[in-house]
């Protein structure tokens, strides 16, 4: 394939995930290998999830506030330049108790997706960009689930309430850092918002809800709506699909929309089959 990044885009329970492992299994059984990061994989080549970002300073006094922690934390950490990346949610899987909540919690408080809007877009922008580069040195297939488009609505929107032209401006820079690895962008399309987040929900522990719909609704712009609880967060997803179908607009890339109101799955899949052999064959004709 020419194309050597697809990305899955949708509100939460819109089928993502089951739409990626389908194109998965679709280019597999075409001979593609590719390979699959869903949201929230610690291992993602393009974005930080669980990751904490220290300047030299701030890198010393945490290791002086923690001295019997030293260590751990310093022969885990990342160089970044002059400042360094602690995968703090790899620690924890790693060592478990071993890893006090309290060092946790401190260091969580310094997540990328916690950093001021500015310093979030300089460091995965420059993430993509690295992951572009790579890329294109070996020639390898990924399909990504939601990280393109909708993290960065969730911190420019949701969390700081972003004039929209600075969020959208987010995603056209991660689309320039991309564009030579010829991406596809699927976007699973839900017409019921509020159906589709109940759908959510009942899937999904009731602690992804209660987290979920506090993150919508007390900071940014459900905050400055005065929006609370389920109608609340249904209010917030609607300002953020409105958006992301503006940015798909927007979008130069190769991009297609599909409709799965219905969770007509078979009828999703003929849909993803026949976009992605159109994909397979302009390589045949390169």
């Amino acid at each position: 394939m020419n194309t050597q990044l697809i990305i899955i885009e949708g509100l939460p329970g819109s089928g993502k995930s089951t739409v990626a492992q389908f194109v998965s299994e679709i280019l597999a059984d075409n001979g593609v290998e590719a390979q699959l990061f869903g949201e929230g994989n610690l291992e993602h080549p393009a974005d930080y999830d669980g990751v904490s970002f220290y300047r030299q300073d701030e890198f010393n006094q945490l290791l002086s506030d923690h001295e019997s922690y030293k260590e751990i934390v310093e022969s885990r950490s990342v160089k970044y330049g002059s400042h360094f990346l602690i995968p703090y949610r790899k620690i924890k899987n790693e060592l478990g108790s071993e890893f006090p909540d309290e060092l946790l919690q401190e260091i969580l408080t310094r997540d990328i997706y916690e950093l001021p809007f500015e310093q979030n877009v300089s460091l995965i922008t420059e993430k993509w960009n690295c992951f572009k580069e790579e890329t294109l040195r070996s020639n390898s297939i990924y399909i990504f689930e939601c990280c393109f488009i909708q993290n960065p609505l969730t911190i420019g929107t949701v969390k700081y309430n972003k004039q929209k032209e600075e969020v959208i401006n987010y995603v056209l820079q991660l689309e320039d850092a991309v564009k030579s690895l010829n991406p596809l962008l699927i976007y699973i399309d839900q017409k019921d918002i509020k159906s589709t987040f109940e759908k959510a929900i009942n899937e999904r522990p009731k602690e992804w809800s209660n987290g979920f719909i506090e993150y919508y609704t007390n900071q940014g712009f459900g905050k400055m709506q005065g929006y609370h609880g389920f109608d609340g967060t249904v209010q917030v997803l609607q300002e953020r699909k409105n958006i992301e179908l503006e940015i798909f607009d927007l979008l130069k890339i190769n991009k297609r929309k599909i409709d799965n109101s219905q969770y007509d799955m078979e009828k999703c899949k003929e849909e993803l089959r026949e976009i992605l052999s159109k994909t397979m064959k302009r390589r045949e004709n390169q």
